[in-house]
């Protein structure tokens, strides 16, 4: 009789233990920073009655959706059936939970009085998009748990693609909602438009992707488990596709937004005038978050490089971050539309009317606070790993069904 031999891919303790406490640090310092600013009030950091979403809401946004495109892995495997994916639903399902729980954690606690979440939970205002998203958040922990327990638990084997199909369909409406948060601000000229809520639903396709990567990458390398090329190169060529797709639409979005004569000074401002926010936006969104990983993803010779794999994926992310502060704080800044049509002489409110941008600059509080919650969503995904040993056993070329090998490697589809 042929005995099999399973051999047990782990980190070592050592390297473990040392892991979580390097984020067990970190989430200790952004709850530092939460109660500095739960304190001493909102004032110790660089946010004003003008600009009342700062730097924790790019954290957090940036957590939400990607948590949405890190699900994405696990739809293509069991909605679409493709078996090369497929081992990857459960990682990908666990760090979706655990980037929204990490997202929703910074907002939470950037709000204030945490306490009163009881009062927010349990009273609604149904013509607000804010009360929308809560169902849409909670929803989305309570159908990521069932998808978990379907791919998991044999019992669950019959219902995986119908949950898939479910949690796929909610997912892209948790996304859009995010997006429209924005989008339904008639206020604010560069908020007011439909077009964020697609726009939001492509990027979270291409965050969620890479910080995916990052992650599979770094705990496969850490457990010595095999990570074939093929579909590391698959991965890639994937966020390729999603992020030539957030570049084109932001061509359009801008496009759209210039086409009436009323937003000639906002695109003006953003794109030239704007100081931070157009650096922000050439060097940041289009450079360094679009073009530069698309040079990486797409060059013969680089894309074959793990290193320079994770420089594309840290690049696709930062730019990420990037687009939300142009988006969401750059808004904000642009002097405040009172009465269209009209010219006010002067104004001491500060709204912005008097044709001066608003001034907003993160300070070391916002910045922790947002690491605190990247840090619980790492904390939870390696805990998860750990304990749940939601990882393949590999992910080798000669390991991926033959039905997915196609032409790349036909030597492998007679093995």
């Amino acid at each position: 009789m042929k005995r099999i031999v399973y051999r047990e891919w782990r980190i070592p303790s050592e390297r473990y233990w040392s892991l979580l406490g390097i984020l067990a640090a970190v989430v200790g310092l952004g709850g530092l920073a939460a109660l500095h600013m739960e304190h001493n009030g909102h004032w110790v950091t660089g946010m004003s009655n003008a600009v009342v979403w700062g730097m924790p809401h790019i954290f957090a946004v940036m957590l939400i959706i990607s948590a949405s495109g890190a699900l994405n892995i696990a739809t293509i495997g069991t909605v679409f059936g493709k078996g090369a994916y497929k081992p990857l639903g459960r990682l990908s399902g666990l760090l979706a939970s655990a980037l929204l729980v990490g997202g929703l954690l910074i907002l939470v606690l950037d709000l204030g009085r945490p306490d009163r979440l009881l009062v927010a939970i349990t009273h609604y205002n149904f013509r607000s998009i804010f009360a929308w998203n809560i169902y849409l958040y909670t929803g989305f922990m309570v159908i990521v748990i069932a998808y978990l327990w379907s791919m998991a638990d044999r019992m669950g084997g019959p219902f995986v693609k119908p949950i898939g199909i479910f949690a796929m369909v909610w997912r892209l409406a948790l996304t859009a909602g995010t997006g429209s948060i924005f989008g339904f601000l008639v206020a604010r000229q560069a908020f007011d438009t439909a077009f964020l809520a697609p726009m939001f639903v492509v990027m979270s396709f291409a965050y969620g992707l890479a910080i995916m990567l990052l992650v599979l990458m770094f705990t496969f390398d850490q457990e010595g488990r095999p990570l074939g090329h093929k579909l590391r190169g698959r991965l890639m060529n994937l966020l390729g596709t999603f992020v030539a797709a957030v570049l084109f639409l932001t061509v359009i979005y801008y496009l759209t937004k210039v086409y009436g004569a009323k937003n000639y000074e906002l695109v003006s401002w953003v794109l030239f005038h704007g100081g931070i926010y157009s650096f922000m936006f050439w060097f940041g969104w289009i450079l360094m978050g679009s073009l530069a990983p698309l040079g990486i993803i797409y060059h013969p010779v680089l894309s074959q490089d793990r290193n320079w794999i994770v420089a594309a994926c840290a690049l696709v992310i930062l730019g990420g971050m990037a687009s939300l502060y142009v988006i969401i704080i750059g808004s904000q800044a642009f002097p405040l539309q009172m009465f269209p049509g009209h010219t006010i002489l002067e104004s001491g409110f500060f709204d912005g009317v008097n044709g001066e941008a608003a001034h907003y600059w993160p300070t070391i509080p916002e910045v922790l606070l947002g690491l605190g919650g990247i840090g619980v969503a790492m904390l939870i995904t390696a805990v998860g790993v750990r304990v749940l040993q939601f990882l393949p056993e590999s992910l080798a070329d000669a390991d991926l069904p033959p039905e997915d090998l196609g032409h790349a490697a036909p030597e492998l589809a007679g093995t």
